[in-house]
């Protein structure tokens, strides 16, 4: 933790002084050019011209349902240094498209995808392009300082020096008009300002191809316009800029320079957006005087003209494959110069390293600094948290004062014991159930664009937590056994401890694993509904002597049995001797007869601390193989 804090004092800042750096808002607004740093970096790789072939695309539509064929062998291409946008009605297959082309999705699919005349190599495609969703997918907790260096930390390597990452990302944020707003939250910045510290997280290591998902979506028309003349700025660098967008106004429109119109899964033209309505003329659908280009050729493709003009396009267009409505500076593809020093004799893009810049130990390095961060500040996984810990401890041990001490409370204590496990795994699933998905999501986006690996990931929000989920547990483990009066040993206090910390992580285990399946929604009705079985085979209510012998196999998968039967073993085994009694008659003031009682052994607690052990152990395996299947599953 004495490191983390070092390290999080030891974040260099970026400043911009007002005598040397213009507003942002003017800066944005001109459209200044990235400095001669990122100009000069953007000169080292060649430009990507990327065209697809005969690309089919099917999905499933449940068991034994069939399937459904989203796109119907369309033909496209993408040409270097141009600003691109993919359109069409709902529906069209766009966004499928985009992640054909981006390599996010890859099942389902036939045709072939080209970079620069050669068939695409994915994983060396991946490593210079990068993929920003509709939805902008930021760290809430984090600056704009913060996320750009962490991006930096991960994306372009230890072999590049902190002053050359400063001056990369202080020209980024000058470029984007985010520099001042480098201390600002990302929850804290407005619509358009999210969406452009997006591009900017992607563009520190300087993609060749960048693909954007309906970037202009929840905008408003004059930031959409500052938007989409970035991406035109961008393009014009060296770039390839893709995005799908939906009924653009006719000025933003006329902002991209290339246009792939989409129908039904076909293509119903390609080529320069200012040659869109000679297009139309010529194959007699002329465009109405003062109608927007772009709203009648969406028109076109939601059939309100007829069916048969969709036809008609795609026959003309040759479902992507005629280019004669190209912009006549843009090179033929056979005129396309490659850098022959990345690709084998196969045709195949070298593999020079693995997907992600950094080393694992560098990843989780900067993760668990992120993480450090983010738990500082998180109201709910630190601070409500805490605080619930405490108020629940002292509500509990309000109600059973003492009675871990008294020979008439046995049962009462039992059922404190019992109380403190649906605790323990309530707060601890749920918690997670609820907060994960949102992690999850950002997950998607960063490991896809080759942040770090899943294991590194998994890794970090493992180890980040078990500082706050110790000292939470210790807290309430403090105010509880004190307040109850439970036995005053420090061996009893640090089984009753130990149990209660391992309960804890194995609830968080299953939390992780249902997060990882279900959305917040499904999560919060799933938890504490596979909860059930546990509680049921933990020996509380039905001792496990009276369970049937065909349920006795869920006693021993019950992390809850474990739970409470080391708790019982803290307070009342280790040949505990008569408890005081106030009555007349205590029943259970010889602890031995309880336990005889509940059928629980008084010698079980190493055992009940190997099999939670195991538990865990499983079970955090198993969230880890469910998150890396959902990760899969969704491409």
């Amino acid at each position: 933790m004495e490191v983390l804090m070092h390290e999080a004092s030891n974040v260099p800042q970026i400043q911009a002084t007002s005598d040397s750096v213009p507003k942002s808002e003017q800066t944005f607004n001109n459209y200044s050019p990235i400095s001669q740093f990122v100009i000069k970096k953007t000169k080292e790789h060649e430009a990507a011209d990327i065209s697809f072939e005969d690309l089919y695309y099917k999905v499933s539509l449940g068991f034994r349902k069939g399937t459904k064929e989203i796109l119907h062998g369309i033909n496209g291409r993408l040409p270097a240094k141009q600003l691109i946008a993919i359109m069409g009605p709902s529906g069209a297959g766009k966004s499928t498209l985009l992640d054909i082309l981006s390599g996010y999705r890859l099942t389902g699919i036939q045709g072939t995808v080209y970079v620069n005349r050669v068939v695409r190599d994915l994983d060396a495609f991946r490593r210079t392009s990068a993929y920003i969703t509709q939805d902008d997918r930021l760290q809430p907790l984090l600056t704009v300082s913060e996320n750009m260096w962490v991006a930096a930390d991960l994306k372009l390597g230890t072999n590049i020096s902190k002053q050359k990452k400063k001056l990369i990302i202080k020209e980024i944020l000058m470029t984007l008009g985010l520099q001042d707003h480098l201390n600002t939250r990302s929850d804290r910045l407005s619509g358009g300002q999210k969406k452009r510290l997006s591009i900017a997280l992607e563009l520190v290591n300087d993609p060749t191809v960048m693909f954007l998902d309906e970037p202009t979506t929840g905008l408003d028309s004059s930031t959409c316009v500052q938007v989409v003349n970035l991406l035109k700025v961008l393009a014009k660098q060296n770039r390839t800029i893709v995005c799908t967008i939906h009924q653009p106004s006719a000025s933003l429109f006329q902002l991209f320079d290339h246009v792939l119109f989409l129908a039904k899964g076909k293509c119903l033209y390609q080529g320069a957006t200012n040659r869109l309505v000679p297009f139309l003329e010529n194959v007699k659908l002329p465009c109405p005087i003062y109608h927007n280009p772009a709203d009648y050729a969406i028109e076109l493709a939601c059939g309100e003209y007829g069916d048969d003009k969709i036809d008609v396009l795609v026959n003309v267009i040759q479902n992507g494959k005629s280019t004669q409505w190209f912009d006549s500076s843009i090179p033929e593809i056979e005129d396309f110069q490659m850098d022959n020093s990345c690709i084998e004799s196969n045709g195949k893009f070298k593999r020079k390293q693995s997907l992600q810049a950094t080393s694992p130990l560098h990843q989780l390095k900067v993760l668990l600094f992120r993480g450090y961060i983010k738990t500082k500040r998180d109201a709910t996984l630190t601070h409500l948290r805490f605080l619930v810990n405490i108020v629940t401890g002292i509500m509990l041990g309000s109600l059973f004062i003492e009675a871990g001490n008294e020979g008439s409370r046995v049962l009462e204590n039992y059922n404190l014991l019992f109380a403190i496990l649906m605790h323990h795994m309530m707060t601890s699933m749920m918690l997670t159930i609820l907060t994960f998905p949102s992690e999850l999501n950002i997950l998607k986006k960063e490991h896809f664009n080759r942040w770090y690996s899943l294991k590194m990931f998994y890794l970090s929000i493992t180890i980040i937590d078990i500082p706050v989920t110790f000292i939470c547990c210790l807290v309430f483990s403090i105010i509880i056994y004190f307040m109850s009066w439970q036995p005053m040993e420090i061996t009893r206090f640090s089984m009753f401890f130990t149990i209660s910390l391992l309960v804890v992580f194995v609830a968080q285990s299953f939390g992780l694993m249902i997060g990882a399946i279900f959305n917040v929604v499904n999560g919060t009705f799933a938890g504490p509904t596979l909860s059930v079985p546990m509680m049921m085979f933990a020996g509380f209510g039905v001792t496990l002597r009276d369970l049937p012998v065909y349920l006795k196999w869920g006693s021993y998968i019950s992390y809850l049995r474990y739970g409470l039967e080391g708790y019982i073993n803290a307070i009342y085994g280790l040949n505990r001797p008569n408890l005081k009694c106030s009555e007349i008659y205590c029943h259970y003031k010889n602890p031995v007869v309880f336990l005889r009682d509940i059928t629980m052994a008084p010698d079980q607690f190493w055992n009940d601390v190997i099999a939670l052990v195991l538990i865990l152990i499983v079970s955090r395996t198993f969230a880890y193989l469910l998150l890396r299947w959902k990760l899969v599953a969704s491409r």
